[in-house]
């Protein structure tokens, strides 16, 4: 199977290819350009991965442009092939109380909403992940990084009041795991989390340990009203468990 993968030097993608080996094809190209899509060569499968994934970016029509726009031109691609297709959606489109808290989480409803009428698409709402390949995000990075390379400094790793939040973190190699398996089976929309909720606080415990340092918590003001502040699967996937993630990763980041 020659699978094509948009956003294959991202977190998720890269670990993505890694898997893949030489049955992944990385799109080169902008997903927003209709004649991007008309060279490309045969392929049996599509995963997309590539969006705009900085929930801060104050463009809301930009980020609407190029994650729905870029994933309608992604299915209408699959549909004329009559291809599977894997996307990327998010946790963040459980927002509070069902209603999406920022442009990003509403350009991933959007997408996992046209696609309903393509029996062979299935959308991947990845939780919190984590890991090797996102030192390139920057602020977009996950809390665990931003965290860790705080505490790597000697600094007080920076929360918000009262580190009681809670996320269900994914180590990347379970999300890219769950991805390539997603080209064979499943419908719909699926969780793709660990169904295990990690307090900010807690988080700040397991790198102490990991790290072997003793810094506490500096709280600070939260200043984003979207925030969600619980976030856990109903579907559990992968064989890492939040310290064992950190554990392998520490390994990578030393």
């Amino acid at each position: 199977m020659k699978v094509l993968v948009t956003g294959a030097k991202g977190l998720i993608g890269q670990n993505v290819m890694h898997l893949l080996k030489d049955k992944g094809i990385p799109f080169i190209g902008d997903i927003t350009n209709e004649k991007a899509y008309q060279s490309l060569s045969k392929v049996d499968a599509v995963i997309h991965l590539a969006a705009i994934t900085d929930t801060t970016l104050k463009d809301d029509n930009e980020m609407i442009r190029v994650n729905f726009g870029g994933f309608k031109n992604i299915l209408h691609y699959c549909r004329k092939k009559n291809i599977r297709l894997v996307y990327a959606s998010s946790a963040a489109v459980y927002g509070c109380g069902g209603k999406p808290l920022s442009a990003y989480a509403s350009s991933k409803f959007l997408c996992e909403d046209i696609s309903r009428g393509y029996s062979n698409a299935v959308g991947l709402r990845y939780f919190n992940v984590y890991g090797y390949s996102e030192e390139h995000k920057g602020n977009s990075a996950s809390m665990i990084y931003q965290l860790y390379k705080q505490m790597k400094a000697g600094k007080r790793p920076r929360i918000f009041k009262y580190g009681e939040q809670k996320r269900d973190f994914i180590y990347v190699k379970d999300a890219a795991e769950a991805t390539v398996n997603a080209l064979t089976k499943g419908e719909g929309v699926i969780d793709v989390g660990t169904g295990v909720a990690t307090s900010f606080n807690d988080v700040v415990d397991i790198l102490n340990d990991v790290m072997k340092t003793d810094l506490m918590p500096e709280y600070i003001d939260n200043p984003y009203p979207f925030y969600q502040d619980y976030t856990c699967s109903n579907n559990k996937v992968g064989k890492y468990s939040l310290e064992e993630g950190v554990w392998d990763y520490e390994s990578y980041l030393h």
